[in-house]
């Protein structure tokens, strides 16, 4: 009994033993495993990677809507190489990682790095460590949209937990009416429209990091400016027609938004028709005009049909006397035999004659030396503030480029106006240079700034950064910039209402209102007079979004050559390091040292367990010795 017992404490020491070392070894793992990995790699943070796009096609370089059906003499920008600086570079297929590192401080690191173990010294080699960098960025999607989403859809339809490879590009437009029409329903063939129409997105050679300045942001802050100071006028309620504003989305990427935007015309699932379009003015690069001049492009093929050109030719004469009051602005005509430029009014020529303008500050090339670049920032639309001056006070700032901007869209207010048959206040109507300030400098220099804050829903205040908004399609959606912009639109074109909360988010419980006819949305509002809280309240409005992804997913017709077929690839990690690696000797060396700790521990372990019999013998109480 006593030996038993011995047995029994011995036992329970060495198992107490055996879990004070596992608890060490699991301790030493967390903390030291974690520590040599901090030793050896320095990741790199703020990185921005190029990732892999697909269609189904494999064309890339110039885009254009022209084609063997419509205007094929065009087609391939046969006439006119619009960006004649692009050689296009976003367009290629690279079989290894690039990424854009967007900390200077990291940029610095990985030079020092560099300069104190990879440069020579007199002419001979670098001697080990020398400084390395690992790129993360697999791709899982490869070949084109159509095996990436084939692949997507079996393992969909067999596998519980399906591995999509790819996305399809998609967001939101988001567009808006002078006068409320009932969304529930469509208009009638004999309720004529006036479509105002520009682009929200961008791109560049790296994921989501498309600043737009002049290739998007110009022409859209434009456009809401113009928007705004149309519905001030006093008789915007019994003009003769509507007018619809478009901020199109995925326009960059063959015209996503604007087509997704005429199938659903086509197919009655939008309350406005093809058929209610009166006229068309679209709004594209603006910001970079030489000499005051701001062009306007017809399509030739269209006009062909003299009711169309009588059409276009009272557009032109339209715009040509809204802008006479205006000399900071002074119209001009292309040859009318020059085919559009890149814009959305290709998509729906394709559907319906339409007589159409599109407004830009080029006749043949782009001005624009970084269309759909990194380096379409602020400056290069000229946007800059004093030194000095604290975030509010360049958020009130009014610069030249705004008050050239809020020309432009004076110009298309008034022709707007008259287009939807007013003839009284024309002269009246003229955009905010403030309010264009403000929209440039919250989406090129501060999201996250009083004003943004003031329209925005509760609920999306994380959306604003410490710096500008980015104008990517992106596969998950509404962006950032989609939502700012209705929010914009919503705040500047309708109406505050004394509505408390829960009306606002649930108004058919309320008479008198229609959630059929207008959007309601709960915003923070303007800081108090003691600037500690805000003041909510709720807007109503007719700023709505519409789906903006490509028919050609719907239809499952992925190998369209009909629709938008841009794809984006799956990932499961993007990063980047640096760290030092060492030679090759000393790599074997530190394999065989290694290899030899191994053998030697196996032959203590062995030894050890042979004697355990002798090493480990539990000893015996006194009280079991007999005499």
């Amino acid at each position: 009994m006593a030996t038993a017992g011995g047995g029994f404490v011995a036992g329970l020491e060495s198992r107490v033993l055996l879990r004070l070392l596992s608890f060490c070894v699991l301790l030493a793992d967390l903390c030291g495993g974690n520590s040599v990995e901090r030793k050896i790699y320095i990741p790199l943070n703020r990185t921005a990677p190029c990732v892999r796009l697909l269609n189904a096609t494999h064309q890339i370089g110039c885009h254009c809507v022209y084609s063997n059906s419509y205007g094929p003499e065009f087609a391939h920008c046969r006439e006119i190489q619009w960006n004649y600086l692009g050689d296009g570079l976003a367009y290629e297929d690279f079989s290894f990682p690039i990424f854009l590192l967007e900390d200077e401080n990291e940029t610095n690191v990985i030079k020092q790095c560099y300069r104190d173990h990879n440069l020579s010294q007199n002419g001979s080699a670098p001697a080990f460590p020398l400084c390395a960098m690992q790129l993360f960025s697999h791709m899982h999607a490869v070949i084109s949209t159509v095996t990436c989403m084939r692949r997507s859809s079996i393992q969909s339809t067999f596998s519980i937990n399906p591995e999509i490879v790819c996305d399809p590009l998609s967001d939101y437009n988001v567009w808006s009416m002078l006068k409320p029409i009932n969304t529930s329903g469509t208009l009638e063939p004999d309720e004529k429209v006036v479509v105002a129409a520009t682009q929200l997105d961008s791109r560049s050679f790296f994921w989501n990091v498309a600043p737009g300045a002049e290739s998007a942001v110009a022409s859209f802050v434009t456009q809401l400016a113009a928007a705004e100071a149309l519905h001030k006028a006093p008789d915007v309620t019994t003009l003769p027609h509507n007018v619809m504003f478009v901020f199109f989305q995925g326009e960059t990427f063959d015209y996503i938004g604007s087509s997704r935007m005429v199938y659903d015309m086509e197919k009655g699932k939008f309350p406005v028709q093809l058929e209610n379009i009166d006229s068309f003015v679209e709004l594209r690069q603006v910001a970079l005009r030489n000499s005051l001049e701001l062009w306007m492009h017809t399509d030739p093929v269209s006009q062909k049909n003299e009711s169309v050109w009588n059409k276009v030719e009272h557009l032109r004469t339209t715009l040509e006397k809204s802008g006479a009051g205006v000399p900071a602005v002074v119209l001009r005509r292309v040859n009318q035999s020059q085919p559009l430029p890149p814009s959305s009014l290709q998509r729906f020529l394709r559907a319906r004659n339409i007589s159409g303008v599109v407004l830009a500050d080029h006749a043949t090339s782009f001005h624009n030396r970084y269309y759909q670049s990194i380096y379409d920032t602020a400056e290069n639309i000229n946007v800059s503030y004093p030194e000095w001056q604290s975030p509010e006070e360049d958020l009130n700032f009014v610069t030249d480029t705004a008050k050239a901007l809020a020309d432009v869209a004076t110009v298309l207010g008034r022709a707007l106006y008259q287009l939807a048959g007013g003839t009284n206040y024309s002269d009246t109507i003229l955009a905010d240079p403030q309010t264009v300030t403000r929209l440039l400098y919250g989406f090129l220099v501060r999201a996250n700034n009083s004003w943004f804050q003031s329209i925005l829903r509760q609920d999306l205040r994380s959306y604003l950064g410490d710096g500008p908004l980015q104008h990517y399609i992106a596969v998950s959606s509404p962006t950032n910039a989609t939502y700012v912009v209705q929010c914009a639109l919503a705040n500047l074109t309708g109406k505050v209402t004394d509505l408390t909360r829960e009306q606002c988010q649930d108004p058919s419980k309320v008479p008198n209102e229609n959630k059929d006819l207008y959007e309601y949305t709960w915003v923070q509002g303007p800081l108090n007079s003691n600037e500690t809280d805000r003041l909510p309240r709720c807007v109503r409005s007719t700023a709505r979004l519409a789906r903006a992804l490509s028919p050609a997913f719907e239809l499952g017709q992925w190998g369209s050559t009909e629709y938008s077929t841009w794809t984006e690839s799956r990932w499961k990690d993007i990063r980047a390091r640096i760290f030092l690696i060492a030679s090759k000797e000393l790599e074997f060396i530190t394999l065989t040292v290694g290899f030899g700790v191994l053998v030697f521990s196996l032959i203590i372990t062995y030894c050890i367990n042979a004697k355990a019999d002798v090493l480990f013998i539990a000893p015996r109480e006194p009280g079991a010795v007999s005499f």
